[in-house]
């Protein structure tokens, strides 16, 4: 099978993706900000941050919720920040989608573990996963923030989140590679705001 690739493919990839990158940082750094203030005083409250989301945004969701738990930069020795993925315990996940279907699995355990304070991350490259929707929907009668990090139009999570962050691409891996860029600022913002002595 011949390579089809080359190495000026690749460099387009690479111009692509920081061509979106750049778009982001011009139209939604407002936005990524608002987010980020908003997950600090969550943090800063020692309340929960849960996230959520499927595929490569299920994947998202644990790396962001690892960088709070444990650390962000290896220099910076400070207190764990309560973090939890929606997307890690397969026993739940099974059971949640055989006993009340897929579109339930994420809604469930906010029911669970979500209180009047807490926050949770929406992830969804198209803004229209139903199990995110149902877990925003669940988490705004709790009183919870509810930030969406999304892509495209923004979908359906847009108008629903507390504040959102929307990817301006339609291209659902140029849109995963800036969620993981604005969750590292986000989780910058939390750890400098809640520990300045450490900056």
């Amino acid at each position: 099978m011949p390579n089809t690739f080359s190495a000026s493919r690749v460099q387009e990839l690479i111009h692509s993706s920081a061509d979106v990158k750049q778009q982001l940082a011009q139209q939604c750094a407002s936005d990524i900000l608002t987010c980020g203030e908003l997950l600090a005083q969550t943090a800063s409250q020692r309340r929960l941050i849960m996230l959520c989301g499927n595929g490569g945004s299920a994947a998202d969701s644990q790396h962001i919720a690892a960088e709070l738990v444990v650390r962000l930069r290896g220099n910076v020795n400070r207190r764990a920040i309560a973090a939890m993925a929606l997307t890690v315990d397969p026993s739940v996940m099974t059971a949640g989608g055989n006993d009340f279907g897929f579109e339930e699995v994420f809604k469930r355990q906010v029911e669970a573990f979500g209180t009047n304070g807490d926050a949770l991350i929406a992830i969804s490259t198209s803004g229209t996963s139903k199990n995110v929707v149902r877990a925003v929907e669940y988490a705004n009668t709790l009183g919870m923030t509810t930030i969406g990090l999304l892509g495209g139009s923004g979908g359906t999570l847009k108008g629903m989140c507390t504040s959102s962050v929307v990817v301006p691409s339609e291209i659902t891996a140029r849109i995963q590679e800036c969620h993981i860029l604005i969750g590292h600022i986000w989780c910058e913002m939390i750890e400098e705001s809640l520990f300045p002595e450490l900056f």
